[in-house]
């Protein structure tokens, strides 16, 4: 019988696994930003807000924690009219 290693997914958004950030420090990506910038995580629809805590929580047991902040989340990028959200534009 085949064992498989299951998968401990980070970021649902962008399918980023715990090993894909664990490999991602070991190349010298260890801090929040460049961890965002290199596996895609927090970029998703989500904006971070079901991965931020995981990604945080891996640095701090790597040690690689430096500060206490979170990465630079942005608008979309198109503006959307507000009334698109109530459908009352078509």
């Amino acid at each position: 019988m085949i064992r498989m290693k299951a998968k401990k997914f980070i970021c649902l958004c962008h399918d980023v696994t715990e090993d894909d950030v664990l490999k991602a420090i070991e190349a010298g990506y260890d801090d929040l930003e460049t961890l965002k910038r290199f596996t895609g995580a927090t970029t998703g629809p989500c904006q971070g807000k079901s991965c931020m805590m995981h990604l945080i929580r891996i640095l701090g047991q790597k040690g690689k924690l430096r500060e206490a902040k979170t990465v630079v989340i942005r608008p979309p990028i198109d503006p959307v009219p507000i009334g698109i959200f109530s459908g009352e534009e078509g």
